[in-house]
């Protein structure tokens, strides 16, 4: 009965081992996952502010181009 126990609890211990190590794989997989989402979330945030700078540009000149439109007739 004695025997029976303890090789029952040495395949619990190992079965355990075995998950750990998985789980240990599992969470380093998802770590690098999560930098490089980090880095590809840094990325897109630097390229959307730099859309909506040339954007702002870009009203900017239409804005000044309206205006000048909009002040009528240039005497020459």
């Amino acid at each position: 009965m004695l025997e029976a126990s303890l090789s029952q609890l040495e395949q619990l211990v190992s079965d355990l081992v075995q998950q750990n190590q998985t789980l240990l794989q599992t969470n380093q997989t998802l770590s690098t996952e999560l930098a490089q989402a980090k880095d590809e979330n840094e990325s897109l945030q630097l390229n959307l502010m730099e859309q909506e700078e040339k954007h702002g540009a870009t009203a900017a000149r239409i804005q000044a181009l309206v205006d000048r439109v909009n002040a009528g007739p240039v005497s020459a």
